[in-house]
């Protein structure tokens, strides 16, 4: 019987294409992967670098790179063969370690209260997608116009324009991190093609998708087939122009439901609120309190919402969790589809509603809306009647056409 060998064999094409080494005695060797590399201690280690795929095809450094390589591994090599890690240098930055360098840093943001917590699993979903379109070990400094040329491909196919564009920016948001951390010594450039979409395309985008609004109605109907807490939820969207982390990080302590207040700075840029409650909302909220499950932590006990489960609606990785409830809403009530509205829709409703007031400071005190005008430094503090006129406008807006809807029946 005659043995046979199941190793692959080598690519004479592709030995061929790499450089020799440039004297006999040189302790490194060209890997086919473009590095000069060594095996110590068991592992394959790189040192440098003596070509770069460009235009998918293996293309050879100036030079071979084999003087820079050789540095390198006179730097490391003590260190490897004593078992130890070598301090990273800025070449030798992958892109596993710094996107683990920015979650620690935008963790930390977060815990101090400068970054909600949708704004951190927003920068999860980035850097998870860097790591798998690029590889958890690819250098940093290897990465290329065309890189990101591919990835913006990519991301255009899933995504819209606006989103495209949010993306697009987190993405130079974690290299530009890595820069003034002193990660890297040198801006990563993206090339010309990694940009987000024009004005143009965004006007045409809004035009073609319509109003991003709810109508009286369909609020309505929401209403009426909305359980607890849900429905509370959905008043606080469009009473007072909540947001998602709004409800899911209102703590008790805001509530005034006795005088029918809320004061509470967003939980996105700390900005101080004020906003009347209406009956309907009041009630809403005593209900939701009353059938409130028990709490997993004390950390959440303070919480004006729990979910069955016992946990807050807004923590790590389930800042949507309240988007998803109503997106079964408007599933199952098909009302959702035509224009992809969601929870944060109520927040656009009710600022396009009261805009009719031409109020537009006392509107910036409801929904905690940043103010950069001169007339901003002069204005401390908006009367409460003045918010309540907003309130009861948007109130009568939302129900008045039902009332009178009924009494003509």
């Amino acid at each position: 019987m005659t043995d046979k060998s199941t190793s692959p064999k080598r690519s004479r094409k592709s030995a061929k294409n790499r450089p020799a080494k440039p004297y006999p005695d040189f302790p490194l060797y060209a890997h086919p992967l473009g590095y000069w590399s060594k095996k110590i201690r068991g592992t394959i280690r790189h040192f440098g670098r003596w070509g770069r795929i460009v235009k998918g095809k293996m293309t050879r450094l100036p030079g071979d790179g084999w003087k820079e390589s050789l540095g390198i591994y006179k730097a490391q090599v003590d260190e490897l063969q004593s078992g130890r890690t070598p301090r990273k240098k800025d070449d030798e930055l992958n892109l596993a370690e710094m996107c683990n360098r920015f979650f620690t840093a935008k963790t930390l943001s977060h815990q101090a209260g400068e970054i909600s917590i949708r704004t951190l699993d927003e920068y999860t979903t980035t850097t998870d997608r860097l790591v798998k379109k690029f590889g958890k070990t690819r250098l940093v400094d290897d990465l290329a116009a065309e890189d990101f040329e591919s990835l913006r491909a990519d991301l255009a196919e899933q995504y819209g324009p606006v989103r495209l564009g949010n993306e697009i920016q987190r993405v130079r948001t974690v290299f530009k991190y890595a820069y003034e951390a002193g990660l890297i010594d040198r801006p990563i450039r993206f090339g010309p093609g990694f940009v987000k979409p024009s004005k143009h395309v965004l006007r045409k985008h809004r035009a073609a998708g319509g109003n991003k609004v709810f109508t009286a109605v369909e609020i309505r109907r929401l209403l009426d087939a909305a359980g607890s807490p849900l429905k509370a939820m959905i008043l606080l969207g469009i009473n007072c122009g909540f947001g998602n982390s709004d409800c899911g990080t209102l703590p008790q302590s805001a509530l005034d439901l006795k005088s029918g207040w809320i004061d509470y700075p967003r939980p996105k840029t700390g900005i101080n609120r004020r906003c009347p409650l209406w009956k309907e909302t009041i009630t809403a909220i005593r209900v939701a309190i009353r059938k409130r499950p028990q709490h997993g932590s004390e950390d959440h006990a303070a919480l004006v919402f729990i979910t069955k489960y016992g946990r807050p609606w807004s923590h790590a990785g389930k800042s949507d969790a309240i988007t998803a409830e109503l997106s079964k809403l408007l599933h199952s009530l098909d009302i959702n589809g035509r224009r992809g509205l969601g929870f944060y829709t109520l927040r656009h409703t009710f600022r396009t509603v009261a805009d009719a007031t031409k109020d537009f400071t006392a509107i910036r005190c409801i929904m905690g809306h940043t103010d950069d005008s001169i007339d901003a430094n002069y204005t401390h503090s908006v009367d409460d009647d003045r918010l309540k006129s907003v309130a009861t406008y948007v109130h009568r807006w939302l129900f008045t056409s039902s009332e009178t809807a009924r009494k003509r029946r």
